[in-house]
């Protein structure tokens, strides 16, 4: 009990020092201290978020599509690569280094050759949301599925299972934990990864929005944009935290019983 309400007051907290730099931000906006097209007050930005909503409806549902689509195709891949690293020592010497050397390179480099090489549709968008969102998936369910206790394979072998069913009972439940980790990481990075894409060519989207609003110097819809942006990411990683909690029940429920101690 005591923790409970110690986190609700942090929150609290936490909620009361936004709200004070909401309303100095509305003060220094409303009496000129800083002009509207450098810095809107907090009330215009809303305004014109309710306002503006239904002309980016159709933005929204396209970065979402990009997003969605980029974000599945790349837990795919990840869990498959994990797999095969894991069961193959071999292939993890050989493809393990390419996956670290390939973060040393900014998305934003890449984005322009992904317009050259494949339009200004969908596809580089979803390119560029597979490759922020595979890493982490990837390398957070390898470093799962290592750590697994090796008393229990050896067991399970000892009673004469084979890898699948070693896979099935032992290695991928006991790496869910570090397999949502990643894919946690990686959701918090999909939308982000769908907006860089249009930023650099697209026709439709988040980011196209955004450096529409910006060549016009609407600064209160680019605000509106990014707290779209914002909603999205938090809406897809309390998605994945749902999905969580229904995939290990049994570790939610020790964590209720010793909150309850």
């Amino acid at each position: 009990m005591m923790k409970k309400t110690k986190k609700f007051l942090n929150n609290l907290y936490s909620l009361l020092f936004f709200l004070i730099l909401v309303a100095i931000w509305e003060i220094f906006s409303r009496t000129g201290t800083v002009p509207n097209y450098i810095l809107p007050a907090p009330t215009m930005i809303i305004y014109s978020l309710f306002t503006n909503f239904n002309f980016m409806g159709r933005h929204i549902l396209i970065t979402i599509y990009e997003t969605l689509t980029g974000f599945i195709i790349s837990v795919l891949l990840g869990i498959i690569i994990a797999v095969i690293m894991d069961g193959l020592p071999f292939v993890k010497k050989v493809i393990y280094p390419l996956l670290i050397t390939s973060q040393t390179i900014p998305i934003i480099t890449l984005a322009p050759l992904f317009i050259i090489w494949f339009g200004y549709g969908y596809l580089p968008k979803i390119i560029i949301v597979i490759l922020i969102c595979f890493f982490p998936i990837s390398v957070s369910l390898l470093q799962g599925l290592g750590s697994v206790d090796i008393e229990l394979i050896n067991l399970l072998k000892s009673m004469g299972a084979g890898r699948y069913q070693i896979y099935k009972i032992v290695k991928l439940p006991a790496s869910l934990p570090s397999l949502f980790s990643g894919l946690k990481i990686a959701a918090t990075y999909s939308i982000m990864g769908a907006t860089v894409g249009e930023w650099v060519g697209g026709k439709d989207g988040i980011g196209v929005y955004m450096l529409r609003a910006k060549y016009s110097f609407a600064t209160d819809k680019v605000f509106g944009a990014i707290i779209i942006i914002t909603v999205l990411s938090i809406c897809l990683l309390k998605l994945i935290e749902f999905i969580e909690k229904k995939s290990m029940p049994w570790v939610f429920y020790e964590k209720i019983e010793t909150m309850g101690e």
